[in-house]
């Protein structure tokens, strides 16, 4: 059996002992004679760097703590399931924080139970919300980009923690603050968003 490729005026062809089997045009279009078989299947490269899928949870509630422990912010937790070990996962997440000036709005970015994105001495918060922006109250924008690589195929989720470094002070995700206000009043949106990147 004798395989050969032959340039023609438009693209090539291959062909086996003389008759051709694919033919190629300029545009790296494929065609087939009629009767070519093909045993197994054929599945698209999945060559590193290529987005595999996109998932995103956007927050347009307000929520608010008043807890000196990292709490789990309703709404910004997504769950993605990877589908290889060597795939890593891009997460971009944007959180509107509101305080006061007496205390901080700590974040947390988390891989299920595990904090990432986090500090090497501190090692417990991914940015510190200070509330030294004003004479009495903060509200500010805190955004982050990390790629993550969790070596799993198995569901993992993503999500955004919230605590107060003050006894009792409360902070707030997506609305105004304001001591002689006590309600939250959402008045804009937060949100957290993950890719499957192929490895």
């Amino acid at each position: 059996m004798t395989i050969s490729i032959k340039p023609t005026a438009s693209g090539s062809t291959i062909e086996q002992d003389g008759s051709t089997i694919l033919t190629v045009d300029g545009s790296g279009n494929i065609s087939t004679p009629n009767n070519l078989t093909v045993s197994g299947s054929f599945s698209a490269s999945s060559g590193g760097g290529k987005v595999l899928q996109v998932l995103q949870a956007h927050k347009t509630d307000a929520f608010s703590t008043a807890s000196s422990s990292f709490t789990d912010i309703t709404g910004l937790s997504v769950s993605i399931t990877p589908s290889s070990t060597s795939s890593k996962i891009l997460i971009i997440w944007k959180c509107v924080v509101a305080g006061n000036v007496s205390n901080h709005a700590d974040l947390r970015l988390m891989r299920n139970a595990t904090a990432i994105d986090v500090g090497g001495a501190a090692g417990n918060r991914t940015p510190t919300t200070a509330g030294n922006y004003s004479a009495s109250n903060f509200m500010m924008t805190a955004s982050g980009v990390y790629l993550d690589s969790p070596s799993s195929t198995s569901s993992t989720t993503y999500k955004l923690q919230l605590r107060t470094n003050t006894g009792n002070a409360i902070v707030r995700i997506n609305s105004n603050y304001d001591y002689n206000d006590a309600s939250t009043t959402p008045v804009t949106a937060s949100s957290i968003t993950v890719m499957e990147i192929a490895g």
